[in-house]
């Protein structure tokens, strides 16, 4: 057994490189082999998102805080809340971020294939995403 006591990991900021606006990262956990599960607590302050990407096994979302913003591939943007679990399927092109004017948190739960646990693409456009 393995505790990570609250506190024991620095935040750390959400890199450019897949992330526009202000992010934030929390108490990132990634199992011992065997186990593949990594993830994460994200928060995005108003109108910060992902840039496009997919999982090579797929990733859950449970949001914890706020209202977000999640779209599939050439679907539409759908609202997210708190309490609500959203699942994307392996390979499946996605974004997810906070809503234009509130901040949202959720945490992120993926797992590894061959040690790559996300595929990052381009970074979601401010028409992309509604504003």
């Amino acid at each position: 057994m393995e505790i990570k006591r609250i506190g024991s990991q620095p935040s750390n900021p959400g890199p450019a490189d897949w992330f526009t606006g202000v992010v934030r990262i929390d108490s990132p956990f990634k199992g011992s082999e065997p186990a593949r599960v990594s993830g994460a607590i994200v928060t995005f302050e108003p109108g910060a998102r992902t840039a496009w990407h997919t999982h090579p096994l797929g990733q859950t979302l449970i949001v914890t805080a706020g209202c977000g913003r999640v779209q599939r591939e050439g679907g539409l943007i759908e609202t997210i809340h708190p309490g609500d679990i959203v699942w994307f399927p392996p390979g499946e092109k996605h974004w997810h971020g906070a809503g234009p004017t509130t901040a949202m948190t959720h945490i992120a739960i993926a797992e590894l294939l061959d040690g790559i646990a996300v595929n990052w693409l381009e970074k979601v456009s401010d028409e992309q995403y509604g504003t």
